[in-house]
């Protein structure tokens, strides 16, 4: 109980280049070809975990979900091939990371920095009742003791902000992905990407549903610039 207590508190607000600095750090983390490789896997736990999400509440049975060392994922769930069920769990995945990081820095706005913390390492280890292969497990593990890492043993500034790191990165990283997708489509290398599995079960096109993706992603770096520095 005084764990929950002292995450429910709020923190003193950390000073504003604390937030600055977490800023820029996550968009040279997205923008690197040399480092976005290996944090994108982050992106793709994400990803694949608001596909689970997704597949869980519309009544589908989750099978698990995979990680791959090339930052690619699959969820495997099983229901009607057709409908609104697996039509959202397909739709999921994009727009998950961008939805994770408004949160936390609607959290981070209000001083609950603890709280978006411990509440990275609860999804990641809801994450690995599900996953089903070794690299996911080892992927999860070393995210959720990096967070662990971090909350026991940095002081409070340090703490926000890495806590704001994340949520920029979520909402900075997210939108790499739509690009990245995008171009794959152009080059006809991505038949069985999101949007393109979207558009056969919609009748949209796939750039409908990139273009969408994008948009949700841009409003919610918006919202989160807002709550962060606003």
């Amino acid at each position: 109980m005084d764990i929950l207590r002292r995450s429910l508190e709020a923190q003193a607000d950390p000073p504003r280049w604390v937030l600055v600095v977490a800023a820029v750090l996550a968009a040279v983390t997205v923008l690197s070809d040399r480092v976005w490789p290996v944090a994108r896997h982050v992106i793709t736990i994400a990803h694949e975990g608001g596909h689970a999400l997704a597949a869980v509440v519309s009544g589908r049975r989750l099978a698990g979900v995979r990680l791959h060392s090339d930052t690619s994922g699959v969820t495997i769930s099983s229901g009607r091939p057709t409908g609104p069920g697996v039509i959202a769990t397909v739709a999921a995945g994009y727009p998950t990371p961008s939805l994770i990081g408004l949160g936390a820095a609607g959290l981070l706005a209000t001083g609950r920095t603890s709280l978006v913390l411990q509440l990275c390492v609860a999804l990641l280890l809801t994450m690995l009742i599900v996953i089903r292969n070794g690299f996911g497990v080892v992927s999860l593990l070393v995210s959720t003791a990096a967070i662990l890492g971090i909350s026991w043993f940095a002081p409070p500034t340090a703490r926000a902000g890495f806590a704001a790191y994340i949520a920029c990165f979520l909402l900075l990283g997210a939108l790499r992905p739509v690009v990245e997708v995008q171009r794959q489509r152009r080059r006809r290398r991505a038949r069985d990407s999101d949007p393109d599995q979207l558009a056969r079960l919609t009748g949209l096109t796939g750039v409908f549903w990139v273009g969408l993706f994008g948009l949700i992603g841009l409003a919610c770096t918006a919202g989160g610039a807002v709550a962060l520095f606003g």
